[in-house]
């Protein structure tokens, strides 16, 4: 009786760590999550750092429709994708902005002006976002990226350039840090 207990305790907590999904720096992502019928699975999360000192931002979490380790398979896909931005800090809405403007400037430059009032409208969505709150940017192949500023759809950028570009962001040769790059492709969150 007590190996049957305790193999039902043992399976139940294997149950619940899988539910949990992956934790980094105590914001967790589930697994799976569901983008218009579709099943999308957890890529990598990793943690945004800002300035010499290495201050910690948002972690962001990258789901796809099949998991890659490589960066540029994974921006030549044409399937749906989320990424979740999760602030673990305040930042205003001007260096949210400030983000976004300089990594457009340093991944896409060859389209920012195929992309610039683009840019100018996903800046415009943006606000002050508190410590907990989450910017979700949806790839919606055809369409574009719906863009949820906590909770609150704001609309959808359109193009597949767009979607592309926007995730280069992250993925692409000059990401904000290397280790939220290497975080979001699979590696340790840092």
């Amino acid at each position: 009786m007590k190996i049957r207990s305790a193999l039902i305790v043992a399976i139940a907590a294997l149950g619940a760590g899988i539910a949990s999904g992956r934790e980094c720096k105590g914001v967790t992502f589930p697994d799976q999550v569901q983008v218009d019928g579709a099943s999308l699975s957890l890529n990598g999360v990793g943690m945004r750092q800002a300035t010499f000192l290495k201050v910690n931002v948002y972690v962001a979490a990258l789901y796809v429709a099949r998991t890659s380790s490589d960066a540029a398979a994974l921006l030549a896909e044409t399937t749906p994708s989320e990424l979740v931005l999760q602030f673990v800090r305040d930042v205003g809405a001007d260096d949210v902005r400030k983000g976004f403007d300089e990594g457009f400037a340093k991944n896409s430059k060859a389209q920012l002006a195929a992309l610039k009032d683009r840019i100018a409208t996903v800046n415009g969505w943006m606000t002050d976002v508190k410590s907990g709150q989450r910017l979700t940017f949806v790839h919606k192949p055809g369409a574009g990226i719906q863009v949820d500023v906590n909770g609150a759809v704001k609309g959808t950028i359109p193009g597949d350039d767009f979607a592309k570009a926007f995730l280069s962001i992250w993925l692409g040769a000059d990401p904000p840090n290397p280790e939220i790059k290497a975080g979001l492709l699979g590696g340790a969150c840092g």
